[in-house]
């Protein structure tokens, strides 16, 4: 799509209301992605508060990365829309129309949404604090001594606080998830997104990234995470959300989805993984 291509609102509010919802963070309404013939998110409905933590579950090829995507505006819609704290992300509304926005509005407004990947992203070229400080520098124009600071503070909380000045390769992976997690907390986001932010680690080191993101739970992080980590899901998720097809088969609390399944769907799928 163009700057000039247009996506229709969904059904709802209406998109680009003034200010949060009753303390609502993250709004999807109406949400539809295609790939070419392929319909890989049909009508999704997703509301995250402020401070929530929100577990995405579900097998592959459900949609649940590309949900993630869409959320930051990696993905473009095809219709619905997506808010944070109230604002549209990715668009303007005229109308009943909504108009992508630049390119570097879309930049700007993704400031405020950090996203750790599975594959960490780091840059190979910098040290772990380089990674840390080069958005706040270079996006939001904090002096580089104030960020350098922020960024040791940054990574005594995941745990790293003798990695300043290594490379990403001299990192085991686990290391190097926690300096991505390190890396999105620089910018102070209203929420952090995680796409399967194990699933690239050996085994042993799953459990050191886990503790990471249950801390940032426990702060009050607004988080949504996909991820195959059950028992993750059922000690820290406020919601878990189980996808499949393209849509949200169901949600609810982690008993009432992990231990009290309605859909046979999630039941077939729980079967498999617990």
């Amino acid at each position: 799509m163009s700057n000039n291509d247009t996506t229709t609102v969904g059904p709802g509010r209406g998109a680009g209301a003034e200010g949060p919802d009753g303390g609502l963070m993250v709004e999807v309404r109406g949400v539809h992605k295609t790939f070419g013939t392929l319909e890989v998110l049909r009508g999704v409905d997703l509301q995250v508060r402020t401070g929530e933590v929100t577990v995405v579950l579900g097998p592959s090829g459900s949609g649940k990365s590309t949900l993630l995507r869409s959320i930051n505006h990696l993905e473009k819609l095809n219709k619905g829309y997506i808010s944070i704290d109230g604002e549209l992300i990715g668009y303007r509304r005229a109308g009943n129309k909504l108009h992508e926005l630049k390119e570097r509005e879309v930049l700007k407004q993704r400031l405020h949404i950090g996203f750790v990947f599975q594959n960490f992203n780091l840059f190979p070229h910098l040290t772990v604090v380089e990674n840390i400080i080069e958005a706040p520098v270079s996006a939001l124009r904090v002096p580089r001594k104030q960020a350098l600071e922020q960024a040791r503070v940054l990574l005594e909380r995941v745990g790293l606080a003798d990695k300043t000045d290594v490379y990403p390769r001299q990192l085991s992976g686990g290391q190097q998830q926690r300096v991505a997690i390190a890396r999105a907390l620089a910018l102070e986001p209203k929420v952090l997104l995680f796409d399967e932010p194990t699933s690239a680690l050996d085994p042993e080191l799953v459990g050191e990234v886990l503790d990471v993101i249950k801390d940032l739970a426990r702060s009050g992080t607004t988080m949504i995470v996909v991820t195959h980590e059950i028992g993750f899901a059922r000690e820290v998720a406020d919601t878990v959300v189980f996808m499949d097809g393209g849509v949200i088969v169901e949600q609810g609390t982690p008993a009432e989805v992990l231990d009290r399944p309605r859909h046979e769907r999630t039941k077939a799928f729980l079967s498999k993984v617990l």
